[in-house]
């Protein structure tokens, strides 16, 4: 984790804990009557999530674009992380605070979480592999998402409502596959000790993908209303919100190639 993140993370759990309690609605915000610094600490909140995000996307969009390892994908990869760090840290720590059920938006602010902050791990990660406390950790929360899944589907499949706060048990899935493949890496790792070149690089690739897929899903398809119903009724919010997804199977493919190529050297 870069080094600038610790004092941005402190600002925002202190943040967090002064205007989060306070704001029970369906979204963050609180009433005209509370106090001002109540009010404050709110607004902080609200458009650190909404703006880190948005840098987000776009620094992530650049890092997909540029060439792997270069010094611009390096910059795009650092301000795609910080910036997504805290919009996810963000959506994670409020959401238990809202008045609507927000248990689904939760698990995805710790699924996404888990992602990039192993992701940016992996990629820092130099020789040989030193399995410690955090391979453990990330095989624990990999584990946990996928349970959480498979929980929310049954409740969802038995409910009065046939969803858990307002998801269907389709949703879920997301979760559960997630969470088992993410899993199944960490045991990967800690069995074996080792990972190749290609497949550090594939490591780092999917798991940052997959983390900007829950931001780019959750506005182009979870926030239809900040965007033209003209918009809303074109196939671009499906291709915008899974544009992560089809960039993370292109440049698997060119990794796979591009490993190939060398075993055959």
């Amino acid at each position: 984790m870069p080094r600038y993140a610790v004092p941005v993370l402190t600002c925002i759990l202190a943040l967090a804990f002064l205007g989060a309690g306070a704001a029970h609605a369906a979204k963050l915000e609180v009433g005209p009557d509370a106090p001002f610094w109540i009010r404050l600490a709110t607004d902080a909140l609200l458009y650190a999530h909404i703006g880190g995000g948005a840098v987000g996307l776009v620094s992530g969009v650049a890092a997909i674009a540029t060439r792997k390892g270069r010094p611009l994908h390096r910059l795009a990869g650092q301000i795609f992380f910080v910036s997504m760090f805290i919009t996810y840290l963000i959506g994670a720590g409020v959401a238990p605070f809202l008045e609507e059920g927000q248990r689904p938006n939760f698990v995805a602010g710790i699924l996404a979480l888990y992602l990039l902050v192993t992701a940016l791990l992996t990629v820092r990660q130099r020789g040989p592999v030193r399995v410690n406390w955090r391979h453990y950790t990330g095989l624990a929360t990999a584990l946990g998402i996928t349970l959480m899944g498979v929980g929310f589907m049954y409740m969802g499949a038995n409910s009065p409502s046939g969803t858990v706060d307002g998801s269907p048990p389709q949703a879920f899935i997301l979760f559960i596959v997630a969470g088992s493949f993410a899993a199944f890496g960490e045991l990967n790792v800690i069995l074996r000790q080792a990972l190749s070149y290609t497949a550090r690089i594939s490591r780092h690739l999917w798991r940052m993908c997959f983390s900007m897929f829950i931001a780019s899903g959750s506005l182009f398809l979870g926030q239809p209303q900040v965007f033209p119903e003209g918009f809303n009724q074109t196939v671009w919010p499906f291709l915008l919100a899974f544009a992560p997804l089809i960039a993370l199977i292109v440049w698997q493919g060119l990794l796979r190639l591009r490993g190939g190529r060398l075993r055959a050297a």
